[in-house]
Protein backbone atom coordinates (compact mmCIF):
# COMPACT_ATOMS: atom_id res chain seq x y z
CA UNK A 1 0.00 0.00 0.00
CA UNK A 2 1.24 3.21 -1.04
CA UNK A 3 1.04 6.18 1.80
CA UNK A 4 0.82 9.71 1.06
CA UNK A 5 2.06 12.59 3.48
CA UNK A 6 4.65 13.49 5.86
CA UNK A 7 7.32 11.09 7.93
CA UNK A 8 6.30 12.38 11.25
CA UNK A 9 10.35 13.15 12.11
CA UNK A 10 9.83 17.10 12.01
CA UNK A 11 9.88 18.80 15.33
CA UNK A 12 6.68 21.32 14.11
CA UNK A 13 3.35 20.40 14.10
CA UNK A 14 1.48 19.40 10.96
CA UNK A 15 0.33 22.50 10.57
CA UNK A 16 -2.83 24.72 9.01
CA UNK A 17 -2.36 28.62 9.88
CA UNK A 18 -0.96 29.42 13.28
CA UNK A 19 -0.88 26.26 14.69
CA UNK A 20 1.86 25.82 17.50
CA UNK A 21 5.14 24.19 17.33
CA UNK A 22 5.01 20.44 18.74
CA UNK A 23 7.68 19.69 20.89
CA UNK A 24 7.66 15.65 21.10
CA UNK A 25 7.04 13.14 18.11
CA UNK A 26 3.25 13.83 17.65
CA UNK A 27 3.64 16.00 14.59
CA UNK A 28 -0.03 14.98 13.24
CA UNK A 29 -2.20 11.97 14.39
CA UNK A 30 -4.80 9.88 12.81
CA UNK A 31 -7.07 8.24 14.98
CA UNK A 32 -9.19 5.60 13.79
CA UNK A 33 -11.92 3.07 15.19
CA UNK A 34 -13.99 0.57 13.53
CA UNK A 35 -17.83 0.53 14.50
CA UNK A 36 -19.99 -2.69 14.42
CA UNK A 37 -23.75 -1.51 15.87
CA UNK A 38 -22.23 0.18 18.34
CA UNK A 39 -23.97 0.99 21.48
CA UNK A 40 -26.07 4.30 22.04
CA UNK A 41 -23.72 6.75 23.23
CA UNK A 42 -20.49 4.63 22.64
CA UNK A 43 -19.28 7.09 19.97
CA UNK A 44 -20.02 9.94 21.97
CA UNK A 45 -18.21 8.89 24.85
CA UNK A 46 -15.22 8.08 22.86
CA UNK A 47 -15.18 11.32 21.49
CA UNK A 48 -15.14 12.87 25.26
CA UNK A 49 -12.00 10.39 26.15
CA UNK A 50 -10.55 11.82 23.27
CA UNK A 51 -10.78 15.10 23.73
CA UNK A 52 -9.78 15.23 27.34
CA UNK A 53 -6.23 13.49 26.13
CA UNK A 54 -5.89 15.63 22.89
CA UNK A 55 -6.49 18.90 25.60
CA UNK A 56 -3.86 17.52 27.82
CA UNK A 57 -1.35 16.87 25.53
CA UNK A 58 -2.08 20.20 23.66
CA UNK A 59 -1.66 21.97 26.66
CA UNK A 60 1.61 20.89 26.71
CA UNK A 61 2.53 21.90 23.39
CA UNK A 62 3.39 18.31 22.50
CA UNK A 63 0.62 17.12 20.12
CA UNK A 64 -0.36 18.62 16.23
CA UNK A 65 -2.93 18.12 13.86
CA UNK A 66 -5.45 15.42 14.99
CA UNK A 67 -7.76 13.77 12.60
CA UNK A 68 -10.90 11.14 14.34
CA UNK A 69 -11.34 8.83 11.33
CA UNK A 70 -14.42 6.71 11.86
CA UNK A 71 -15.36 3.60 10.01
CA UNK A 72 -18.52 1.53 10.42
CA UNK A 73 -19.04 -2.05 9.94
CA UNK A 74 -22.71 -1.99 10.69
CA UNK A 75 -25.49 -3.03 8.54
CA UNK A 76 -26.86 0.38 8.50
CA UNK A 77 -25.14 3.59 8.92
CA UNK A 78 -24.66 3.88 13.41
CA UNK A 79 -24.56 7.88 12.48
CA UNK A 80 -27.26 9.64 11.11
CA UNK A 81 -26.52 13.07 9.57
CA UNK A 82 -27.21 14.86 12.91
CA UNK A 83 -25.92 12.63 15.20
CA UNK A 84 -22.63 12.99 12.58
CA UNK A 85 -22.79 16.68 13.17
CA UNK A 86 -23.25 16.51 16.48
CA UNK A 87 -20.25 14.19 16.77
CA UNK A 88 -17.63 16.58 15.16
CA UNK A 89 -18.62 19.40 17.05
CA UNK A 90 -18.16 18.01 20.62
CA UNK A 91 -14.81 16.79 18.67
CA UNK A 92 -14.15 19.98 17.36
CA UNK A 93 -15.01 22.09 20.54
CA UNK A 94 -12.17 19.72 22.08
CA UNK A 95 -9.61 20.11 19.62
CA UNK A 96 -9.86 17.24 17.15
CA UNK A 97 -9.39 19.04 13.95
CA UNK A 98 -11.25 17.09 11.59
CA UNK A 99 -13.99 14.11 11.96
CA UNK A 100 -14.64 11.22 9.28
CA UNK A 101 -16.89 9.23 8.61
CA UNK A 102 -17.21 5.62 6.18
CA UNK A 103 -19.76 3.81 6.02
CA UNK A 104 -18.90 0.68 4.15
CA UNK A 105 -21.68 -1.35 3.74
CA UNK A 106 -20.58 -4.51 4.67
CA UNK A 107 -18.65 -6.04 7.76
CA UNK A 108 -15.41 -5.97 6.98
CA UNK A 109 -14.09 -7.06 10.48
CA UNK A 110 -11.84 -5.30 12.54
CA UNK A 111 -8.35 -6.00 10.21
CA UNK A 112 -10.43 -5.00 7.21
CA UNK A 113 -11.82 -2.41 8.75
CA UNK A 114 -8.88 -0.47 9.85
CA UNK A 115 -6.90 -1.25 6.50
CA UNK A 116 -9.70 0.64 4.47
CA UNK A 117 -9.40 3.52 6.36
CA UNK A 118 -5.87 3.25 6.39
CA UNK A 119 -5.87 3.87 2.71
CA UNK A 120 -6.28 7.68 3.38
CA UNK A 121 -3.38 7.78 6.03
CA UNK A 122 -1.75 10.87 5.38
CA UNK A 123 -0.75 11.81 9.31
CA UNK A 124 2.60 11.15 11.38
CA UNK A 125 1.30 8.60 13.61
CA UNK A 126 -2.04 5.78 13.31
CA UNK A 127 -3.79 5.50 17.14
CA UNK A 128 -5.54 2.36 16.80
CA UNK A 129 -9.07 2.33 18.98
CA UNK A 130 -11.71 0.21 20.29
CA UNK A 131 -15.18 1.81 20.09
CA UNK A 132 -15.92 0.83 23.40
CA UNK A 133 -12.48 2.64 24.35
CA UNK A 134 -12.67 5.54 26.67
CA UNK A 135 -8.84 7.73 27.05
CA UNK A 136 -7.71 8.31 30.22
CA UNK A 137 -6.64 12.49 30.04
CA UNK A 138 -2.90 11.43 29.92
CA UNK A 139 -3.12 8.72 27.22
CA UNK A 140 -1.58 10.65 24.20
CA UNK A 141 0.98 12.19 26.47
CA UNK A 142 2.09 8.49 27.84
CA UNK A 143 2.20 6.83 24.18
CA UNK A 144 4.77 9.01 22.81
CA UNK A 145 7.08 8.48 25.64
CA UNK A 146 8.66 5.36 24.24
CA UNK A 147 8.55 7.21 20.56
CA UNK A 148 11.90 8.89 21.32
CA UNK A 149 13.87 5.40 20.23
CA UNK A 150 13.31 5.07 16.51
CA UNK A 151 13.22 1.65 17.15
CA UNK A 152 9.54 1.92 18.73
CA UNK A 153 7.19 0.46 16.25
CA UNK A 154 4.22 -0.24 18.45
CA UNK A 155 3.15 1.63 21.44
CA UNK A 156 0.03 -0.17 23.89
CA UNK A 157 -1.73 1.31 26.29
CA UNK A 158 -2.68 -0.55 29.58
CA UNK A 159 -6.60 -1.45 29.90
CA UNK A 160 -8.48 -1.33 32.83
CA UNK A 161 -10.29 -2.45 34.58
CA UNK A 162 -8.71 -6.00 32.81
CA UNK A 163 -5.34 -5.29 32.34
CA UNK A 164 -4.47 -7.44 29.67
CA UNK A 165 -2.01 -10.45 31.57
CA UNK A 166 0.48 -10.89 29.07
CA UNK A 167 4.23 -10.31 30.53
CA UNK A 168 6.56 -7.02 29.56
CA UNK A 169 9.87 -5.83 30.22
CA UNK A 170 9.25 -3.81 33.49
CA UNK A 171 12.14 -1.50 32.52
CA UNK A 172 11.70 -1.21 28.84
CA UNK A 173 8.14 -1.91 28.26
CA UNK A 174 8.94 -5.05 25.73
CA UNK A 175 6.11 -7.36 24.69
CA UNK A 176 5.42 -9.83 22.89
CA UNK A 177 2.89 -8.52 21.02
CA UNK A 178 0.25 -5.23 21.42
CA UNK A 179 -3.25 -4.72 21.69
CA UNK A 180 -5.12 -2.60 19.03
CA UNK A 181 -7.62 -1.87 21.12
CA UNK A 182 -5.43 0.81 22.31
CA UNK A 183 -2.16 1.60 20.16
CA UNK A 184 0.20 3.75 18.43
CA UNK A 185 2.08 3.46 15.80
CA UNK A 186 4.56 5.57 13.67
CA UNK A 187 4.02 5.55 9.92
CA UNK A 188 7.48 4.82 9.00
CA UNK A 189 6.19 0.87 10.87
CA UNK A 190 3.06 1.09 8.05
CA UNK A 191 4.98 2.50 5.35
CA UNK A 192 7.95 -0.77 6.22
CA UNK A 193 5.12 -3.67 7.08
CA UNK A 194 2.24 -3.11 5.60
CA UNK A 195 -1.04 -3.51 6.95
CA UNK A 196 -3.01 -6.16 8.79
CA UNK A 197 -3.24 -9.26 7.46
CA UNK A 198 -7.19 -8.93 7.07
CA UNK A 199 -7.97 -12.42 4.90
CA UNK A 200 -6.41 -14.48 7.57
CA UNK A 201 -7.42 -13.06 11.07
CA UNK A 202 -10.92 -11.31 10.44
CA UNK A 203 -11.55 -10.42 14.16
CA UNK A 204 -9.07 -11.91 16.47
CA UNK A 205 -4.95 -11.80 16.35
CA UNK A 206 -5.09 -9.26 13.43
CA UNK A 207 -2.88 -7.62 16.03
CA UNK A 208 -0.87 -10.23 17.31
CA UNK A 209 0.01 -11.32 13.57
CA UNK A 210 1.02 -6.95 13.14
CA UNK A 211 3.07 -6.97 16.20
CA UNK A 212 4.60 -9.97 15.58
CA UNK A 213 5.86 -8.86 11.90
CA UNK A 214 6.44 -5.24 13.14
CA UNK A 215 9.43 -7.40 15.04
CA UNK A 216 10.38 -9.55 12.23
CA UNK A 217 11.34 -5.85 10.34
CA UNK A 218 13.75 -4.69 13.79
CA UNK A 219 10.85 -2.40 15.53
CA UNK A 220 10.27 -2.98 19.48
CA UNK A 221 6.72 -3.64 20.80
CA UNK A 222 6.03 -1.39 23.74
CA UNK A 223 3.68 -1.85 26.51
CA UNK A 224 3.24 1.61 28.32
CA UNK A 225 1.73 0.82 31.53
CA UNK A 226 1.43 4.92 32.77
CA UNK A 227 -0.87 5.25 29.55
CA UNK A 228 -4.31 4.11 30.38
CA UNK A 229 -7.47 3.16 28.63
CA UNK A 230 -10.89 2.18 29.95
CA UNK A 231 -12.10 -0.85 27.79
CA UNK A 232 -15.49 -2.24 28.32
CA UNK A 233 -14.72 -5.83 29.47
CA UNK A 234 -15.93 -7.49 32.08
CA UNK A 235 -15.79 -10.46 34.38
CA UNK A 236 -18.26 -13.27 35.32
CA UNK A 237 -19.65 -13.38 38.88
CA UNK A 238 -17.25 -16.43 38.92
CA UNK A 239 -14.49 -14.77 37.89
CA UNK A 240 -14.36 -15.56 34.15
CA UNK A 241 -13.88 -13.18 31.08
CA UNK A 242 -17.56 -12.97 29.48
CA UNK A 243 -16.62 -13.62 25.88
CA UNK A 244 -19.85 -13.56 22.87
CA UNK A 245 -20.42 -16.76 20.54
CA UNK A 246 -18.16 -14.73 17.45
CA UNK A 247 -15.58 -14.53 20.30
CA UNK A 248 -15.47 -18.53 20.60
CA UNK A 249 -15.41 -19.00 16.69
CA UNK A 250 -12.47 -16.05 15.74
CA UNK A 251 -10.72 -16.98 18.56
CA UNK A 252 -10.43 -21.01 17.29
CA UNK A 253 -9.53 -19.71 13.89
CA UNK A 254 -7.27 -17.30 14.54
CA UNK A 255 -5.23 -19.70 16.44
CA UNK A 256 -5.40 -21.94 14.04
CA UNK A 257 -4.40 -19.45 11.37
CA UNK A 258 -1.46 -18.02 13.63
CA UNK A 259 0.42 -21.28 14.00
CA UNK A 260 0.12 -22.24 9.76
CA UNK A 261 1.51 -18.41 9.45
CA UNK A 262 4.19 -18.79 12.01
CA UNK A 263 5.37 -22.26 10.65
CA UNK A 264 4.02 -24.48 13.41
CA UNK A 265 2.01 -26.93 10.99
CA UNK A 266 2.04 -29.84 13.69
CA UNK A 267 0.46 -27.28 16.34
CA UNK A 268 -2.06 -26.26 13.39
CA UNK A 269 -2.99 -29.61 13.10
CA UNK A 270 -2.86 -30.64 16.34
CA UNK A 271 -5.44 -27.71 17.14
CA UNK A 272 -7.54 -28.14 14.04
CA UNK A 273 -8.21 -31.90 15.61
CA UNK A 274 -8.52 -30.70 19.27
CA UNK A 275 -11.54 -28.28 17.47
CA UNK A 276 -12.86 -30.74 15.09
CA UNK A 277 -14.24 -32.72 18.00
CA UNK A 278 -15.02 -30.07 20.40
CA UNK A 279 -18.40 -30.05 22.06
CA UNK A 280 -18.51 -26.13 21.02
CA UNK A 281 -20.07 -25.55 17.83
CA UNK A 282 -17.91 -22.49 17.01
CA UNK A 283 -15.07 -24.60 17.53
CA UNK A 284 -16.52 -26.99 15.02
CA UNK A 285 -17.38 -24.67 12.78
CA UNK A 286 -13.90 -22.85 12.94
CA UNK A 287 -12.12 -26.17 12.36
CA UNK A 288 -14.55 -26.76 9.27
CA UNK A 289 -13.96 -23.35 7.58
CA UNK A 290 -10.20 -23.82 8.34
CA UNK A 291 -10.06 -27.58 6.68
CA UNK A 292 -11.43 -25.96 3.65
CA UNK A 293 -8.95 -23.43 3.42
CA UNK A 294 -6.42 -25.81 3.18
CA UNK A 295 -8.11 -27.76 1.08
CA UNK A 296 -8.38 -24.77 -1.34
CA UNK A 297 -4.95 -23.89 -1.08
CA UNK A 298 -6.09 -20.46 0.20
CA UNK A 299 -4.00 -20.32 3.79
CA UNK A 300 -1.68 -17.71 4.39
CA UNK A 301 2.33 -17.92 3.07
CA UNK A 302 4.03 -19.74 6.41
CA UNK A 303 6.95 -16.67 8.09
CA UNK A 304 9.42 -16.77 10.70
CA UNK A 305 10.53 -20.65 10.46
CA UNK A 306 12.97 -19.78 12.98
CA UNK A 307 10.53 -18.91 15.40
CA UNK A 308 12.11 -15.04 15.96
CA UNK A 309 9.11 -13.71 17.30
CA UNK A 310 6.54 -16.11 17.55
CA UNK A 311 5.29 -17.55 20.84
CA UNK A 312 2.81 -20.24 20.99
CA UNK A 313 2.40 -21.49 25.20
CA UNK A 314 0.46 -24.73 26.12
CA UNK A 315 -2.17 -22.71 27.30
CA UNK A 316 -3.05 -21.09 24.58
CA UNK A 317 -1.32 -18.00 24.94
CA UNK A 318 1.16 -15.92 22.49
CA UNK A 319 2.59 -14.54 25.12
CA UNK A 320 4.12 -15.28 28.77
CA UNK A 321 1.12 -14.12 31.36
CA UNK A 322 2.00 -12.61 34.65
CA UNK A 323 -1.39 -14.00 35.87
CA UNK A 324 -5.08 -15.83 34.87
CA UNK A 325 -8.07 -14.33 35.55
CA UNK A 326 -9.55 -17.76 35.16
CA UNK A 327 -7.28 -20.03 37.81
Amino acid sequence: MTLEGETGQSSRAYTEGSEPAVVGPLTSVRIQTVLFHPAEGDVGRLVRGLGNAVRVARGQDRLGRVHLAIGDCSSVPSLTVDSLEAVTRSAQNDGIDQVSFDFFGANLGSAGGHNRLLVQFKEGFVLFLNPDAFASPHMLLELALPLWDERVGIVEARQVPLEHPKDFDPVFGDTSWASTAAALVPRRVIESVGVFDADAFFLYCDDVDFSWRTRLAGFRVVHQPTARVFHDKRLTTEGRMVVSDAEVYYAAEAAMMLAWKYSQPELAARLLRGFSTSPISGHRKAAKSFRARMNDGTLPTPIDPEGRVAQFFEDGNYARHRFSYDD
